[in-house]
C-alpha cells in the first residue's frame, strides 16, 4: 500500500469549495489535472474521470463513488482490469478552520502492481494533486472576493 496526501489551505467557506467539486461539468474550464470528469455524485454511482499528469500519459477510468457526504468529502474507487491488481481510492476532503478551510486531498493504492509502477506515479500524481489544489483555491477565493463585492 502506498499512499499521496497533499493539503492546501483556502480562504473560502467550505460550501464554496463543494460547489465547485461537485461542479463537475466545470472541471476543462478551470482543473489542470481532471480534464474530464462525468457522472452522478452519489454512493455506488459509476464515473468516467480522465486525468493528465504533468510529465505521464493521460488516462481515463471509471471508478466508482463509495463516500459522498455533502459539503465534506468525495471518495471513488478506481481500479485497473481486477481487484487487488491495482486499486486507487481517491478522497477530497474539506475541514473547516474557522477563517476558511483545508481542502485534503488524497489517493491510497493498493494491489500487486503499486510496487512496480510507483517510481513512474508517484511525483506526477502528487503534482497533479498539487497543481488541483491550487486551482481549486484560486477559483474558490475569487468566487469569495466576488461575492463580497
Amino acid at each position: 500500500m502506498r499512499s499521496i496526501q497533499t493539503v492546501i489551505a483556502i480562504n473560502a467557506p467550505a460550501s464554496v469549495v463543494w460547489s465547485i467539486l461537485t461542479d463537475v461539468a466545470a472541471y476543462p474550464a478551470w482543473n489542470p489535472f481532471i480534464r474530464d470528469f462525468q457522472g452522478e455524485l452519489v454512493e455506488g454511482a459509476r464515473l468516467r474521470v480522465s486525468i493528465a499528469p504533468e510529465g505521464a500519459a493521460p488516462m481515463t477510468f471509471r471508478p466508482t463513488v463509495i463516500r459522498c457526504i455533502p459539503g465534506r468529502e468525495l471518495t471513488w474507487l478506481g481500479r485497473v482490469l481486477l481487484p487487488g491488481l491495482f486499486d486507487g481510492e481517491h478522497s477530497f476532503r474539506i475541514e473547516s478552520d474557522g477563517a476558511g478551510v483545508r481542502f485534503i486531498h488524497e489517493e491510497t493504492f493498493r494491489g500487486l502492481l503499486v510496487p512496480l509502477l510507483w517510481q513512474r506515479i508517484a511525483d506526477p500524481t502528487r503534482a497533479g494533486f498539487e497543481a488541483m489544489n491550487r486551482a481549486l483555491k484560486q477559483r474558490a477565493e475569487a468566487m469569495v472576493v466576488e461575492w463580497a463585492a
